[in-house]
């Protein structure tokens, strides 16, 4: 059997205030087809296929798209929900979908699998949903397999894991187990903290995921393997710029008749490379860097020693694509001996307040000749405005 893995959709979530609809679409396009030219059995979706638990309109309409898109090409479907999903309304749509599609969300089925046949006989798909310790231990009261209150993700992803190994007891045969959660041994993504640790997820032991032949997680968004049949995809799109470097793709799974054969990476397309250029602003918008970027999402990040006027304005003169701006100065000027209040109080002149304000405003810097000549004009413009009253 041949199983494709990939998770984390995250249908509807904004880029910096860009859609990323269309240019989902054209990803999950790219891998409908590789599941029809690499003959793929089933479609596993490991979690957080949208990115918000009220999905918007076009949100409903590119997931339909896409799963009768999957199901035209032979494969069967399985889908679980994650953190970021409302089980009850991705549950719902499991009523309208047509066979070969399956959804799951509901806790209490997570010990009873969806069979597959193929050649060599069963395989059992156990699915997990996201799990939530707070909202999930009422369906267990009798707690974990030692009596103990299910209170942190790792406990109760470990009691569904018991279930799924009961159920596995149950049905001979191969078997596939699909999580949503943060394992360990996972290289977190920069600027990601808080999607890895959204809804109290605590890290979970590989040593839980004992016993199916792979294991397909979803959650983190960058591919991870864990071990041989433990991996995680990771999200076909990128949607941070600590994810630039990572590449997207899915995992494609081969189970022969004695479990696993052989796991493969297949890539996808990226619709917009993402790019972070670091240095003095005019450096930035060099001849060179925009005609290599302009097409890019563009982070800069400006090392002037003091903040340069209207820069996202000027950087998307050039890119049009820019998408954030971030002010690091090259050399961060050493703590003066007084404080900003300190150098307030100890000013005499409204000039010198106006030095202390600018210095503090501009990592040190205070105001040039230019600055400090206008400023005596305005206020002595202001001296003499207050003599004629």
């Amino acid at each position: 059997m041949r199983i494709l893995h990939t998770s984390d959709w995250h249908i509807g979530r904004t880029f910096h205030g860009h859609s990323t609809m269309d240019a989902l679409a054209e990803v999950l396009a790219a891998l409908t087809a590789q599941v029809q030219e690499n003959a793929v059995d089933v479609v596993v979706v490991a979690g957080d296929v949208f990115d918000s638990a009220t999905p918007s309109g076009p949100a409903y309409t590119l997931l339909g798209d896409a799963l009768v898109a999957l199901h035209e090409t032979g494969a069967r479907v399985i889908m679980t929900s994650g953190n970021h999903d409302s089980a009850a309304r991705l549950g719902f749509q499991a009523r309208l979908l047509r066979d070969g599609i399956h959804v799951l969300t509901d806790p209490l089925a997570v010990g009873e699998p969806i069979t597959i046949a193929d050649a060599d006989g069963p395989v059992h798909f156990f699915g997990i949903p996201y799990l939530e310790p707070a909202i999930v231990r009422q369906h267990w009261p009798e707690g974990d397999a030692e009596g103990r209150q299910l209170r942190t993700q790792a406990q109760t992803m470990a009691h569904a894991m018991h279930l799924v190994r009961v159920g596995m007891a149950q049905h001979s045969g191969r078997s596939v187990a699909i999580a949503h959660c943060f394992a360990a041994g996972v290289d977190a993504t920069i600027g990601l903290e808080r999607e890895v640790r959204q809804g109290g997820l605590d890290v979970v032991p590989l040593s839980v995921f004992d016993g199916p032949d792979y294991v397909a997680l979803g959650h983190i968004h960058g591919r991870q393997q864990i071990s041989e049949r433990v991996r995680y995809a990771g999200a076909p799109l990128h949607y941070s710029f600590g994810e630039q470097h990572k590449p997207r793709g899915s995992w494609l799974v081969d189970l022969d008749a004695d479990g696993l054969a052989g796991v493969e990476w297949l890539e996808l397309p990226v619709p917009r490379r993402l790019v972070t250029l670091t240095g003095p602003l005019e450096e930035i918008l060099s001849e060179a860097n925009v005609a290599a970027h302009i097409d890019d999402w563009v982070c800069a990040i400006y090392t002037d020693a003091a903040p340069q006027a209207e820069p996202m304005r000027r950087l998307r003169e050039s890119f049009p694509f820019c998408a954030m701006v971030q002010h690091q100065p090259e050399v961060v000027a050493e703590e003066r001996e007084r404080s900003y209040s300190q150098r307030l109080r100890a000013a005499v002149t409204d000039a010198e307040r106006i030095d202390a304000f600018l210095e503090h405003v501009r990592a040190g810097q205070g105001p040039t000749e230019t600055e400090s000549r206008l400023i005596r004009a305005v206020l002595d413009d202001r001296v003499r405005a207050e003599a004629l009253v």
